[in-house]
């Protein structure tokens, strides 16, 4: 698995390096949060693990970029703390979007605890997509079923879901089969 890493602190980004690599990751190392950010736009990953306090852009506002990049897979976002880190600024951070934490100094069981459970989320984040990517249509009618079980129009669907608009038409083998048919004023 890829995993970005935000971390000014030089020796602590090594050391989460060489944890990662040595359980068969490929650690991306970024020495702040707008570093990991330009990273994550150009080519986003499925887990970051980021330093709070980092100078540019601050873990927490990391992460809110992250949650705030439209049409990306889900990210596990792993912070790392110090180990008196508040509980208001624990409900803060998870607040953000934050899904767990790391105190430093860093245990490499810890760690690795950590991205088993992430690998979990991040497999089951993509199934849930994968499963609302379906959508269940009328083999007779064509009508679509909804989230509410309410069986609409195919077009209403899609208007309520991507806002298109439609017009319609008619296709030349419709127009064969169906207006051609239709008795003319001269009948």
């Amino acid at each position: 698995m890829k995993i970005l890493i935000a971390e000014d602190d030089p020796v602590s980004a090594k050391i989460l390096q060489f944890t990662l690599e040595n359980a068969g990751h490929k650690a991306i190392i970024c020495a702040n949060g707008q570093a990991a950010w330009e990273e994550f736009d150009r080519e986003p990953t499925r887990v970051i693990v980021s330093d709070w306090m980092m100078p540019e852009k601050d873990g927490l506002e990391l992460c809110a970029m992250v949650r705030g990049r439209p049409r990306t897979d889900y990210t596990y976002f792993i912070l790392l703390t110090a180990i008196h880190t508040g509980r208001e600024n624990l409900r803060k951070a998870m607040d953000a979007g934050v899904d767990d934490f790391l105190t430093k100094p860093l245990d490499r069981e810890a760690v690795m605890m950590r991205l088993r459970v992430a690998e979990r989320i991040v497999e089951f984040t993509t199934q849930i997509r994968e499963l609302k990517e379906l959508i269940p249509i009328c083999m007779y009618c064509k009508k679509v079923r909804d989230d509410r079980n309410y069986w609409q129009a195919v077009e209403g669907y899609i208007a309520e879901h991507t806002g298109s608009s439609f017009s319609h038409g008619i296709c030349p083998d419709c127009f064969a089969k169906h207006v051609r048919k239709l008795p003319s004023e001269n009948d």
